[in-house]
């Protein structure tokens, strides 16, 4: 049986928390995007409900429509960004044991040369 080279097994890992750590922001942007989702169409709601500014009830539904899409991709976001955190910390971990695995050497220091 081969062994895979550690060196390169390291690298796949490091390309893999990489992609990890995208998949992590796009979640956070999201996450983001979602509260003012939900900020916003709670607002628009309550200006419908009081009568604020003549918003019919098209706008009440909108903004019905809009807090609850805001809440779905709010928990949904939440919930993939702790799966990738958890992937993160899995991928750092293994990677961690490898570079313990290989056999380092020390480099002993060598005197400058100037040029």
């Amino acid at each position: 049986m081969i062994e895979d080279n550690p060196v390169d097994e390291i690298s796949d890992i490091e390309d893999r928390i990489e992609r990890l750590a995208e998949i992590a922001e796009r979640c956070r942007k999201y996450i983001l995007a979602s509260k003012i989702a939900i900020g916003g169409g709670a607002a628009l709601l309550l200006m419908t409900i009081f009568g604020l500014f003549g918003l019919g009830q098209t706008a009440a539904l909108g903004s019905i429509a809009l807090v609850l899409g805001g809440i779905v991709s709010l928990g949904s976001n939440v919930s993939t960004l702790r799966q990738t955190d958890e992937a993160i910390t899995a991928a750092e971990a293994r990677r961690a044991a490898l570079i313990g695995s290989i056999d380092l050497r020390v480099v002993a220091d060598a005197p400058l040369k100037l040029v």
